[in-house]
């Protein structure tokens, strides 16, 4: 069996490799659960090649992802369920449905109204079908990261009404959560303070909505830009003939300050 471009070779392969006697073993005894951790590790590596910029491994990460819509779609035809031609008709549908201002007569929008028509459309496909969800926060896959399960959650909150008018006031939650940390910390609650830093936690993200920023791709910037100046500190100590663990708190705060000085003037 020869590479193709064409989808159709992929789904064969699938075929194969699921097929009892003559597939691999290992694919035979996969089930939707078992391959859904791999699913959501491939969707995290494709964002990781966007976050790098690598084009070559992005082309390789969505076949990697590609795979895995393939290997669900083909455990659901053994059951007689649906397959993947129902998938690429449900999604192909879908898009056309909710895109009126390209497909459509709904012209001239721009993104903002594009924004509320998606919203719009998205409650009347619920209110045909109120078996697949109950409330305005259900519908929100419980496994996706809980920075952007919490912005999910805030969106279809503020989409009913259930929301700040500005970011300043989502400044002052902030500092009301910190309020609420210390006093646990100075009460010697460390349990309890934990879970406050869950509820301040959620008002950043709210903040960031309020800024139209996604918390998720924020904080993976920041964790890079650690990563990045801790890195500049392992190198300059390094120069010394120094470890991270042989150089003191104040030494390692003045060459940060130092990493972070030379970004600023870069």
């Amino acid at each position: 069996m020869t590479p193709s471009r064409d989808i159709t070779r992929l789904i064969e392969i699938m075929a194969a490799l699921r097929t009892p006697e003559t597939g691999c073993p290992w694919d035979l005894r996969q089930d939707f659960s078992t391959i859904a951790p791999y699913t959501i590790e491939e969707a995290y590596e494709v964002a990781d090649a966007i976050a790098r910029g690598n084009l070559a491994d992005l082309r390789d990460e969505l076949g990697d992802l590609l795979l895995q819509v393939v290997y669900h779609a083909r455990l659901a035809q053994e059951q007689d369920a649906f397959d993947i031609g129902d998938v690429v008709a449900g999604i192909t549908e879908k898009m056309i449905r909710r895109h009126p201002h390209v497909f459509g007569d709904a012209r001239g929008l721009d993104h903002y109204a594009v924004g509320k028509l998606w919203q719009d459309i998205k409650a009347q496909e619920k209110a045909v079908r109120p078996e697949r969800e109950e409330g305005a926060l259900a519908g929100i896959p419980v496994a996706l990261p809980a920075l952007t399960r919490a912005l999910k959650l805030q969106n279809k909150a503020g989409h009913v009404g259930f929301d700040w008018n500005d970011p300043m006031a989502v400044l002052a939650k902030i500092r009301e959560e910190a309020d609420e940390i210390e006093a646990e910390l100075k009460a010697d609650k460390r349990d309890k303070a934990a879970h406050e830093v869950g509820d301040l936690l959620f008002a950043v993200v709210n903040l960031a909505r309020h800024l139209q920023a996604d918390p998720e791709g924020m904080l993976r910037q920041t964790n890079a830009k650690f990563e990045r100046r801790f890195a500049s500190i392992e190198r300059a100590l390094a120069a010394r003939g120094k470890s991270p663990r042989e150089a003191t708190l104040a030494e390692m705060d003045a060459l940060w300050d130092a990493a972070k000085e030379s970004e600023k003037q870069g």
